[in-house]
């Protein structure tokens, strides 16, 4: 096993566990580091057919809540099937070193979206689902992530945790085997991607259960705080290489951007463990006191 496998094998792993603590997070763990030494091209096709698998499984487990949401997301999976047909264009003819710069450029604002806690309700959830749908199933087929989005969309409109989960594993089933079959008809499926796909399955039957029985020991959104934070460290070295790589910085100016965001990410932290999780328990500690039951 060489050291780009091992790697690979780690970076699964760990993403695994985060995706079955929170029902997503593979894709946003795994793409941003194994992209500092592959390509998008090679990456993708691995990742999508085991996705496939991995939303079956997370729609399954949630499978009583789905008469609850469908009906909801559907207007987002219709929009899914163009976008996804772009994004499938534009990995088979955009240069690696531009596709990994966008990928990146595009996935740091929704980190810090979702790490700053952004919450806004949408009125009109019908009419934004159709042209939400095509934009995630662009960033999909481009990246294979679209878990950022996709949660900040979902919490917005109030859905429980169970709803949320089989809206989530909905929503990703649909754009992962849309992907699947466009990737195919594109002739992007590659015996070095293929390759990838024994390096990766273990990691996730051992991680996704450990992830999984994780979850039950530690608040979620705790836990989802801190992988955000990860991410949005690991995405800003990435693009911070690949600004001086594309020579749109000539020196190591490029590294600005992890300065700038490494610190707003810490504000964003301190922010958090101060001010927004000591009201959350106090809120619960409420709500027990008057006899309401406790937030699971």
């Amino acid at each position: 096993m060489d050291p780009q496998h091992l790697s690979l094998l780690a970076i699964t792993f760990v993403a695994a566990i985060v995706n079955g603590a929170l029902g997503y997070g593979f894709s946003s763990i795994t793409v941003p580091i194994a992209l500092l030494f592959l390509t998008n091209r090679v990456l993708n096709p691995a990742l999508v057919p085991i996705e496939v698998a991995l939303n079956a499984y997370v729609l399954w487990v949630n499978r009583a809540s789905f008469p609850n949401v469908w009906r909801r997301v559907f207007p987002i999976v219709i929009g899914l099937l163009p976008g996804v047909i772009v994004g499938t264009a534009v990995v088979s003819q955009v240069n690696p070193g531009w596709l990994k710069f966008w990928t990146f450029l595009t996935l740091l604002p929704l980190i810090l979206l979702q790490a700053a806690g952004y919450r806004r309700p949408l009125k009109s959830e019908r009419s934004i689902g159709l042209g939400f749908g095509v934009g995630v199933g662009v960033l999909y087929s481009v990246t294979t992530i679209s878990g950022p989005p996709l949660a900040v969309m979902l919490s917005n409109q109030g859905f429980t945790k169970r709803d949320f989960r089989a809206a989530l594993g909905f929503i990703r089933l649909a754009e992962s085997s849309f992907t699947a079959v466009a990737y195919a008809w594109a002739g992007l499926y590659s015996v070095e991607s293929l390759g990838l796909v024994p390096y990766i399955i273990p990691s996730i039957a051992i991680g996704v259960p450990i992830g999984a029985a994780l979850i039950q020991r530690i608040r979620p959104e705790t836990f989802r705080r801190v992988c955000m934070s990860f991410d949005a460290w690991i995405v800003a070295f990435g693009l911070s290489n690949l600004v001086k790589d594309l020579h749109l910085i000539e020196s190591n100016l490029a590294f600005l951007i992890l300065l700038v965001v490494g610190a707003l990410d810490t504000l964003l932290l301190y922010r958090f463990f101060t001010v927004q999780l000591p009201t959350v328990k106090r809120a619960e500690a409420l709500g027990r006191m008057q006899g309401a039951p406790a937030d699971p």
